[in-house]
């Protein structure tokens, strides 16, 4: 969990109804000066969405992030996170970049797709220091009790969000907006002012089955529910281990995260570019090659990938990710030399994944 303040959230500010009104709409105005494209409040009742969670997690389909299943129900109750939470301000910031096109990327199984949000700095740096200064403004206007998070405490986010007005949960588990889709980042305030909260934002996903009938994988099981162990962002990023053989030829040349049930979400054709040059792409991963990734060295993927969010996997999964990639790939010298080079890797995870990649060129 990240604490960016030890303030008393059991003292409850004294305001009233006009002052707290009137504070929410200068903290909405003050989250725009701070990059965020839209804020909301909600209150902190959840309860609706426990049943919900607790099948999820029954049913296992959070795999190996055992951290979802340890901190349970906490998930969904916000005075349990942090004892006298009254309100939680979410903010949304558009992170949609200006790069090589991401449909043609996926299409050319020589070059390696990267989640446009990894594209750049990581999010989670960039939206806590403006969420943490919007904080400390709020608190010179009135003295509150707070807590910054941005996807780093177990928080139900999306449906904090959608209660907060700012969008509603689509059939991929993602949190859609009518006016800009679904390219942008969550992040949330906890706080002890009682603020006016605003009111839910109704679905509009009708009968639109686009992103389940576009995901590799299979992942999304049915509207609204994703079983992670199948998808291609947790594959890539949470998965430890080796990738399940029968999941890797679905993979692709995607290399990190996936946006297919984003990229062909009808809604997503009102994205806008995100205003904040964080998110910008770094290094060229808009349009790399799959062979070029594949020859960094430890010190390469270091020192490129520092303040970059995929830089958490570390090197041997990066190698592990690029290999599945390559064995995609279509059948070139200069493939098959690339995976040949690393055969004898000093990883078994990537050794193993090299292996299978050659078998798939028949070497």
């Amino acid at each position: 969990m990240q604490s960016v303040d030890h303030q008393n959230l059991t003292a409850e500010p004294s305001a009233d109804t006009a002052q707290l009104k009137a504070l929410k709409l200068r903290i909405q105005a003050w989250g725009r000066e701070l990059g965020f494209d839209a804020v909301g409040v909600s209150g902190v009742d959840l309860s609706a969405a426990e049943p919900g969670l607790a099948a999820w997690l029954e049913a296992g389909f959070h795999g190996e992030m055992d951290y979802m299943a340890r901190h349970g129900m906490k998930r969904a109750r916000p005075s349990e996170l942090l004892p006298g939470t009254l309100r939680v301000i979410s903010a949304r910031m558009n992170y949609w970049p200006k790069a090589a096109d991401a449909m043609e990327n996926l299409a050319d199984g020589r070059r390696a797709y990267v989640s446009r949000y990894a594209l750049g700095r990581d999010y989670h740096k960039v939206l806590r220091n403006r969420l943490q200064k919007l904080a400390e403004r709020i608190d010179a206007e009135l003295p509150h009790g707070y807590r910054v998070f941005v996807d780093s405490a177990p928080v139900l986010e999306v449906e904090l969000a959608s209660r907060a007005a700012l969008g509603w949960r689509g059939k991929h588990s993602l949190l859609l907006d009518r006016t800009v889709g679904s390219w942008f980042f969550l992040g949330e305030i906890f706080t002890n002012l009682p603020l006016p909260e605003d009111q839910p934002t109704a679905a509009h996903c009708g009968r639109c089955t686009a992103c389940l009938d576009a995901c590799p994988t299979g992942a999304i099981v049915a509207p609204y529910r994703v079983d992670a162990r199948r998808c291609i962002s947790y594959l890539t990023i949470e998965l430890h281990g080796p990738i399940p053989e029968v999941l890797r030829p679905a993979i692709g040349n995607r290399i990190y995260g996936c946006d297919d049930c984003q990229l062909v979400c009808p809604w997503n054709r009102f994205a806008r570019l995100g205003a904040q040059m964080d998110f910008a792409p770094r290094h060229g991963l808009d349009r790399a090659s799959l062979v070029e990734l594949f020859s960094w060295s430890a010190h390469d993927f270091d020192s490129r990938m520092a303040g970059s969010p995929i830089r958490r996997i570390g090197y041997e999964r990066w190698l592990r990710n690029l290999a599945v990639a390559l064995g995609n790939a279509p059948h070139s010298p200069a493939v098959v030399a690339a995976l040949r080079a690393r055969a004898d890797d000093a990883s078994a995870l990537v050794r193993e994944h090299v292996a299978w990649a050659l078998a798939r060129h028949g070497e």
